[in-house]
């Protein structure tokens, strides 16, 4: 018996994100969150169950596309993960939370909002981050009322997560006072937005808000400026990126953008996510983008999980999962019957000199 107990515990984590296509960038650095989390776990030598733990990463890309996530899931499925922190997308990570639920396989997503993710009712979905109804919510709210816009116009990309955080904003921002005066839509691959911004132009709307990602929303920022529109420019976590003025070739006025991250940590808890960030650039060369701190406190917690249930298998450790609760980097990690983060904060950011600035945390 003692033989098998000094036997090394094999510890399968996946994790899926888009490492190629236009958000690869995000996908990376999740992946790198995951990584780093893996190596300091190693490193620790942790014991599940009387034996020493090895974690390793099995990644995938999912290019941000769902068939391609479905595919991802049964993968490490099929590779027998004993957890799997992702995806990045909602697009994605939606229909593969079916996969690992039908295999009971725990799955912690870092960056998902829609909240249709953890409204299927599977007892194996979890997420990180605070989801699009209280971002959207909290945007549009902030819009009629911090920065009194009289008028806004609503544009989205048609997905599920650039739609649902569009819905949210407008909803929000039509019960505090503001009138919609243009809802329009494009496509996360579009480069041409002068038949849309020129209509808005019309409008002359106080606020323009858009649902979708840093990819889509540099160019339409670049072409506002173009047209000589002025009117504040919002969105949620998927335009609020360090690359955002990059990818406008540096047309971003300073405090036109404003955007919010789901996400963010109170001035106690700012020292750890400080180190975290010297930390990551240190190893990887790389300032942090969004997400990485959010996987790597997933990866931890999951480890943390197993570590209490004394076991790595998925039905043993799940129960414990559940009603974790994890002082990590971001925070203390814990969940609701539904899988969502407890108390998820806000951070709203503007740009200044093509540099992301924060203005504060909101809950």
């Amino acid at each position: 018996m003692s033989a098998h107990a000094a036997e090394p515990l094999v510890v399968k984590i996946g994790h899926v994100a888009a490492l190629s296509g236009p958000a690869s960038h995000l996908g990376r650095d999740n992946e790198s969150g995951v990584r780093m989390a893996i190596e300091e776990l190693n490193a620790k030598g942790l014991q599940i169950g009387g034996r020493p733990a090895r974690f390793v990463l099995l990644a995938e890309d999912d290019a941000g596309d769902p068939k391609q996530g479905t595919a991802a899931a049964q993968k490490l499925v099929d590779n027998k993960v004993n957890g799997v922190v992702g995806h990045l997308n909602s697009g994605t990570a939606i229909p593969a939370a079916r996969i690992y639920a039908d295999a009971g396989i725990p799955q912690i997503a870092p960056s998902v909002t829609n909240p249709r993710y953890t409204r299927q009712g599977f007892k194996t979905t979890f997420r990180m981050v605070a989801d699009d109804a209280q971002l959207g919510g909290t945007l549009g709210r902030y819009a009629a009322q911090t920065l009194k816009a009289k008028t806004v116009a609503v544009i989205d990309d048609r997905t599920a997560y650039g739609q649902g955080v569009a819905s949210e904003f407008e909803k929000a921002a039509k019960a505090a006072g503001a009138t919609i005066a243009k809802r329009e839509f494009t496509n996360d691959k579009a480069t041409d937005f002068t038949g849309i911004l020129t209509g808005i132009k019309a409008a002359k709307p106080d606020v323009i808000f858009y649902g979708g990602m840093d990819a889509v929303a540099g160019p339409m920022l670049r072409q506002m400026k173009q047209l000589g529109i002025q009117s504040k420019f919002m969105g949620g976590d998927g335009i609020c990126t360090a690359e955002l003025p990059k990818l406008a070739s540096g047309q971003v006025p300073d405090g036109q953008v404003v955007c919010a991250i789901a996400g963010g940590v109170d001035a106690a808890q700012r020292p750890a996510l400080d180190k975290f960030k010297a930390d990551f650039k240190k190893k990887f060369g790389i300032e942090v983008q969004i997400y990485s701190p959010y996987t790597y406190d997933a990866t931890k917690v999951m480890a943390e999980a197993m570590v209490k249930a004394g076991s790595a298998e998925p039905a043993k450790y799940l129960p414990v999962l559940q009603k974790i609760s994890y002082p990590g980097v971001i925070g203390t990690v814990a969940f609701d019957e539904k899988g969502d983060i407890k108390n998820g904060a806000l951070t709203l950011y503007t740009f200044n000199r093509g540099q992301r600035e924060e203005l504060g945390v909101v809950r």
